[in-house]
């Protein structure tokens, strides 16, 4: 007599599936709007307090608890902020420096680009390896030195003095340096056997490539120079060559009580203008800065 084997009829379990694509999706949308609205909010509310406080009077300004907007409107702050210090004097000083030092700095941290990546000399890692170690090193460190060898030059409270020392190229140099080397070489190769000489090549082939990089070098340049603090605090003795932001700390009484409406309205008209270029040219900016990360 055979024993027939019955047939099993239990049911076998389901294997985990894979996790839902849109719920994952959805999920990581979240995550990214909330760190988007966490990220504004911290970057966004300074702003939002300096530009309401700008129109307090001095009771809003020291009433506790704190008030969010004041319950009466003084733009007298920014008729104080242009009169009680020469607030132009020090816009006009800004903008000389900003524009010299970013068109130093501009000009030679393309020029140096180019020659280290399309001229051949000897020594050319050896250069780039300075330039890299010259990123690494703080500007507070040479501080010291630069400002004993603009003293004993005579170039302290002058221009020159201030924008001399400021007039360093490592981050353009590096820059434009990664951005040259993403360029098609077939382009570069097909200009060389036109007949392009290195002149020709640089300002008909490389530049009209390179635009977008080159205004997010320059943005970020003027944005540095028009913030710089502690070097021209050193170099000015007096508003003939102080800029904006050496003039602001005027603004502070030394007696311990100081005008912080005015204050914060000079510091409101003294974003203004580079928070508008920064607007204007934002895009160019990111572009630039995403120029080569992504081939094909």
């Amino acid at each position: 007599m055979t024993v027939t084997d019955k047939p099993d009829t239990a049911t076998p379990e389901k294997a985990p599936g894979p996790r839902d694509p849109q719920r994952a999706r959805r999920n990581a949308n979240i995550l990214g709007y909330a760190a988007m609205v966490a990220v504004l909010l911290m970057i966004g509310l300074p702003l939002f307090w300096i530009l309401i406080t700008s129109f307090k009077d001095r009771p809003d300004i020291y009433v506790q608890p704190v008030t969010w907007w004041p319950s009466v409107f003084h733009p007298q702050n920014y008729d104080e902020a242009t009169t009680e210090v020469p607030f132009f004097t020090y816009l006009r000083n800004s903008i000389i420096i900003t524009t010299a030092v970013s068109s130093i700095k501009f000009v030679l941290g393309v020029l140096s680009a180019y020659g280290l990546v399309f001229l051949r000399f000897p020594g050319k890692n050896i250069v780039f390896l300075v330039i890299i170690a010259a990123l690494m090193v703080p500007n507070q460190i040479t501080v010291i030195s630069n400002y004993s060898l603009i003293s004993e030059l005579g170039w302290r409270n002058s221009f020159q003095g201030i924008i001399i020392p400021l007039a360093g190229v490592a981050f353009g140099t590096f820059l434009m340096r990664n951005h040259f080397l993403s360029l098609p070489p077939e382009i570069i190769e097909a200009a060389r056997m036109d007949g392009a000489g290195p002149v020709r090549l640089m300002f008909r082939v490389i530049l009209p490539l390179s635009g977008p990089t080159m205004v997010a070098f320059a943005i970020i340049t003027i944005v540095t120079e028009w913030n710089e603090y502690l070097w021209p605090f050193l170099m000015s003795d007096d508003s003939s060559v102080a800029p904006l932001p050496v003039g602001l700390t005027l603004l502070q009484n030394s007696e311990g009580y100081t005008n912080w409406g005015a204050v914060m309205a000079a510091t409101v008209l003294t974003i203004l203008p580079i928070l508008l270029v920064f607007l204007v040219l934002q895009r160019h900016m990111i572009k630039g800065l995403t120029s080569g990360a992504v081939k094909g």
